[in-house]
């Protein structure tokens, strides 16, 4: 692990966080609960969780309401650019190690994202590959 820190104000950016991630957070600094949330927009709590936890995404009508009810831009909620979050304030008195185990999981986070491009460019060159394109 490179850099044990605090998160600064790219706590929110896009190489460290996903569409659900911002969602959450937004969500979290605006004191909305998940089930609020869902009666703003006209959703299911399970709609809400699904967006959460990146197993889908909103339509762009619906897009446009989650930002404008969590106060952030809708560039900023899909790719972490824009008009959004400040960084979370620093917990008091959190323990060393749970500032560790919190600093892992965002490096993991950021690894895991790259492995996932990586595989997707494999794949791609694979597909190209077996169509007689290469």
């Amino acid at each position: 692990m490179s850099d044990l820190s605090l998160p600064s104000a790219d706590w929110f950016d896009a190489e460290t966080t996903t569409f659900g991630d911002r969602v959450t957070g937004a969500r979290e600094a605006a004191g909305l609960s998940q089930s609020d949330l869902s009666k703003r927009l006209g959703v299911k709590v399970k709609t809400i969780r699904a967006w959460e936890n990146d197993q889908a995404e909103p339509r762009a009508n619906k897009l446009s309401m989650l930002a404008g009810i969590l106060g952030v831009s809708m560039m900023w909620l899909l790719s972490g650019r824009g008009e959004g979050l400040d960084s979370p304030e620093v917990i008091e008195g959190i323990d060393e190690d749970m500032e560790k185990l919190l600093l892992d999981i965002r490096q993991m986070r950021q690894e895991q994202t790259a492995l996932a491009e990586r595989m997707g460019r494999l794949e791609k060159r694979l597909r190209m590959a077996l169509s007689g394109g290469a």
